[in-house]
């Protein structure tokens, strides 16, 4: 679940999802190797957990396929000019944008604007571009936007940084695992990665997931790469969340403090 909508999938929750179901009991672990299957919006999704002293050490999942709706998008966005975008499908609509593009980097000293300026553009591609997936039409609009940093060579494999921008304007804290997909059927498409090449997604804050394409198939009439992500994730608290049939605000509740919203949908 994101802050504005129900994501048909999530590569990061995946990971989480996973290792709480093992670490808890709710579903057994067996090592060295636990498989499963979780159900998604997206489509069916496969995670193979490596187990040890009853810890999940890590988490892989084969995602859905990932493909690419256009590369080099020229949008004109209010106060920037025409921006170029890619945009593609990993799990979640994104809008991929090199940060260098509009003078930026992805780095925490860069955090106000790579988020104002990122919701600005996904906003832009909104208001000219819907894109819909083949298969399950439901599923339309871009919703989540990833500023990236290049490509590099790093000890055999290829490696690259990104943060992606989350509504109301906010970073996903990850490398991000829908996001990682879709960079994945970019970087493909543009013939800079190569079926089974290994490729590191780094976060704003270093956290790191490693990928790569298992295969190729066809989603539609678009090209698709068969992306795997592998990272690790940590029980950090228990929680109980109870409703109140007294709670005045039983649904939650918005002020203009944080949702960045028009006037009309605040209290």
């Amino acid at each position: 679940m994101e802050s504005e909508e129900y994501a048909p999938m999530s590569g990061s929750n995946t990971i989480c999802t996973a290792t709480v179901l093992l670490e808890t009991g709710m579903v057994p672990m067996k090592e060295p190797i636990t498989q499963l299957t979780l159900d998604t919006a997206a489509g069916l999704v496969t995670v193979e957990a490596k187990c040890e002293g009853g810890k999940c050490k890590s988490v892989a999942f084969d995602n859905v396929p990932a493909f690419v709706f256009e590369l080099d998008y020229q949008v004109l966005v209010p106060g920037l000019g025409e921006v170029s975008v890619d945009i593609a499908w990993g799990g979640m609509m994104y809008v991929l944008v090199a940060a260098a593009s509009v003078g930026l980097k992805v780095e925490s000293r860069y955090s106000t604007q790579l988020v104002e300026i990122g919701e600005r553009i996904k906003r832009a591609v909104q208001a000219t571009y819907t894109p819909v997936h083949p298969v399950n039409p439901k599923i339309k609009g871009v919703s989540i936007l990833a500023f990236t940093e290049p490509l590099v060579e790093e000890n055999g494999c290829k490696a690259a940084v990104n943060t992606v921008v989350v509504s109301p304007g906010r970073f996903d804290r990850s490398p991000c695992g829908t996001g990682t997909c879709a960079r994945l059927a970019v970087l493909h498409a543009r013939g800079q990665l190569a079926e089974g090449e290994v490729f590191k997604h780094r976060s704003i804050i270093g956290t790191e997931f490693t990928s790569h394409i298992r295969g190729t198939t066809r989603v539609g009439g678009y090209k698709a790469v068969l992306p795997t992500v592998a990272g690790r994730a940590w029980i950090t608290s228990f929680k109980q969340v109870v409703l109140d049939s007294s709670d005045p605000f039983p649904e939650g509740f918005r002020v203009g403090d944080q949702w960045q919203m028009a006037p009309s949908s605040l209290l």
